[in-house]
């Protein structure tokens, strides 16, 4: 007899699955090291040893390579805030940032950037923002690099943020996370003291990397984590395409070392002694960044003696977004922010 427990996870499952399967436009890109996106790189005789020494040195200087030139070109119209990116690619719509302002009426200093999933479209997390707002508690949501009004023409999905090309994907990554600290800029202009950041999958990661590199965040909510971005993305259902280009050229254990400058596991210590509330949340049947790797995540935090709460939902990762969990997720997130801010 099957206990009602398995016959639970097995509707999760089922149910992570078919939300996957909707999306019918996922290509499958062939392997490439780009080492073109990686300023500086010798690539002699072997590309793998070229990005590896580039990772090395981007790790050891972490702080220089996540430093950026503060935009001077902010334009608020309305709740639509535009700045051109710290770090430029070669297509000019991605490098002209896109973020959404919901200011609260008395938000006492407090305000989040708010850092939506792979392939949101613009509409992502607006509810979230809203929501924010009703705990009184300003958001200011950004789009991510090659993401809705910063994608390319020729893409249908945000394939250049995520990819079997290894440098474009660290390069966009970095991008992502400048961007996001540049936000932080704008805010801190405009008066907020009481800084955070909340990211949801992809956001998590760009959002902990950000947070990691900037003391003015006093609260990070991570959404989905995962220690190292190349294990969710060999492993993971969302990105088997990706896995599928990647897998000709490269094997697991090299794919976490040449992503390890754009994984959560490299900054960790970064964070020790640092007056920082954190918020991980996990999905307990999670299909995309699988349990095990937020377990690792958790247990991390608490060797360091971080302070941190861990909210675990019983669901997958595109479940998340599904009633009832996405109820769940939406006020743990802001309960959390609002007390801790």
């Amino acid at each position: 007899m099957v206990s009602p427990f398995n016959l639970y996870a097995r509707c999760i499952v089922n149910w992570e699955t078919r939300l996957a399967r909707r999306d019918t436009n996922r290509i499958i890109r062939p392997f490439e090291w780009g080492l073109e996106w990686l300023e500086g790189i010798d690539d002699g005789d072997s590309p793998a040893a070229a990005v590896a020494q580039y990772v090395v040195q981007a790790l050891r200087d972490s702080e220089r390579f996540f430093s950026y030139r503060k935009p001077s070109d902010y334009c608020l119209d309305g709740q639509h805030l535009t700045f051109t990116s710290p770090l430029a690619s070669p297509y000019p719509c991605n490098n002209r940032v896109h973020a959404d302002f919901f200011p609260a009426p008395s938000d006492k200093g407090r305000a989040v950037v708010v850092l939506p999933q792979w392939n949101a479209d613009a509409s992502s997390h607006i509810s979230l923002c809203r929501l924010l707002n009703r705990f009184g508690l300003t958001a200011l949501r950004m789009s991510l690099a090659y993401h809705d009004r910063r994608m390319p023409a020729e893409l249908q999905r945000a394939d250049y943020h995520v990819s079997a090309n290894i440098g474009r994907t660290i390069h966009a990554c970095r991008q992502s996370v400048m961007d996001t600290r540049a936000c932080l800029d704008w805010l801190e202009a405009r008066g907020y003291t009481r800084l955070a950041v909340l990211g949801t999958s992809l956001g998590s990661c760009i959002g902990f990397i950000a947070t990691a590199h900037d003391p003015r965040v006093r609260a990070g909510v991570f959404n989905h984590v995962s220690m190292y971005f190349g294990d969710v993305v060999w492993t993971g259902l969302s990105t088997r395409h990706v896995r599928l280009g990647l897998e000709k050229a490269v094997t697991q254990d090299e794919l976490r070392h040449y992503w390890g400058v754009i994984s959560p596991a490299s900054y960790m210590d970064r964070l020790i002694g640092r007056d920082l509330k954190s918020l991980l949340i996990w999905a307990r049947y999670d299909t995309t960044f699988l349990p095990e790797y937020s377990r690792q995540v958790v247990e991390a935090f608490r060797e360091r003696g971080l302070d941190f709460r861990e909210f675990r939902l019983w669901c997958g990762h595109y479940t998340t977004g599904r009633f009832p969990f996405n109820i769940l997720d939406g006020l743990a997130m802001c309960r959390f922010l609002r007390e801790v801010l």
